[in-house]
């Protein structure tokens, strides 16, 4: 027996940016009340389930293989809708994907997740990055808000594709119901609710790359400005600091020929590659530098590394036709 395949949409009931995303995508539709999950609340239309938690969702590891064991729908992709926090306080509508590929098994994990995994990343954040420039731009919110790309990080862990969309930055910001709208509108057609196709569905086709992104802060605008081209697919996203790395002592050491520098940022690499290449069957996975972001010998250490392990580094002109 051919199990069903569902999209799951996880919210937090605690977290008031989470629960007024799903509150606005429960609106939008003729929404069934589902079975109770871990003893949480569900409703479900057609192939999207909403997952109402009591807890928050960065220690929540599993919930795809939860879900299914409670219910025997296999999860396809995972949705986190979410409150976003910055130093900044600035508001932002932003979209990421996560993992924590840069720390060792002994490190402390502040927010969740597996020590040097990543999930795979939905396939659809490219393109929902897209949406929220076109639709965040388009609206009143535009003047306030910045819509913004992040990098891969934190938690929870789970096997399904998956990724955040979230509402920043402070407690002022959270509640507000446009930035809701505006969020779970994408969700809405992001996943088919419409009757449309879906925003982002991948299906493979000749010459595709997806770009696993390297470099730049949290906030990635390099990677973002390549990600605001029409028909550029994403990957995991690495800021630098998710790539540490020392610089061997000797006075002699040459990044082309000496020994690889230490630090988890090999790992980190291969963590993202390969997850990535779980969520895009049949892709062409290339790596994408944000150049400036690196010091000379860290550039040519990574090109270094790519070029063993195969996976070609390209420029803007590799993933877009300009």
């Amino acid at each position: 027996m051919t199990s069903i395949q569902v999209k799951l949409v996880v919210v937090s009931k605690p977290d008031i940016a989470s629960l007024i995303q799903g509150e606005e995508l429960l609106k939008m539709g003729d929404w069934d009340e589902g079975v109770p999950v871990d003893g949480c609340a569900s409703h479900r239309l057609n192939d999207v389930r909403i997952w109402w938690l009591e807890s928050g969702l960065l220690w929540e590891d599993d919930l795809d293989k939860r879900w299914t064991a409670a219910t025997g729908e296999e999860v396809s992709e995972v949705i986190f809708p979410s409150r976003h926090s910055a130093a900044s306080g600035r508001p932002s509508l932003t979209v990421h994907p996560i993992g924590i590929p840069h720390l060792a098994a002994d490190d402390e994990i502040p927010f969740g997740g597996k020590a040097g995994e990543c999930p795979p990343p939905n396939p659809r954040l490219g393109s929902w990055f897209r949406e929220i420039l076109k639709r965040g731009g388009d609206s009143p919110l535009a003047d306030e808000f910045s819509l913004t790309l992040e990098t891969s990080h934190h938690g929870p862990w789970l096997e399904a594709p998956c990724m955040f969309i979230e509402i920043g930055s402070t407690a002022e910001h959270w509640p507000r119901k446009d930035a809701a709208e505006i969020l779970a509108g994408i969700i809405w057609d992001g996943l088919g609710l419409d009757g449309g196709p879906g925003i982002g569905e991948w299906s493979p086709s000749s010459g595709d790359k997806v770009a696993v992104g390297l470099g730049g802060g949290h906030y990635a605008p390099f990677i973002g400005r390549l990600a605001s081209y029409d028909g550029v697919w994403l990957g995991h996203l690495l800021a630098g600091y998710s790539l540490p790395m020392k610089k061997p002592a000797s006075p002699d050491w040459d990044p082309l020929t000496g020994e690889l520098p230490q630090g988890m940022w090999t790992h980190a690499i291969d963590s993202a590659i390969s997850a990535t290449r779980l969520a895009f069957p049949g892709a062409e996975v290339w790596a994408y530098m944000d150049r400036k972001s690196f010091k000379g010998w860290q550039r040519q250490a990574i090109r270094r590394y790519l070029e063993s392990i195969g996976t070609p580094l390209g420029r803007t002109r590799d993933f877009v036709a300009l």
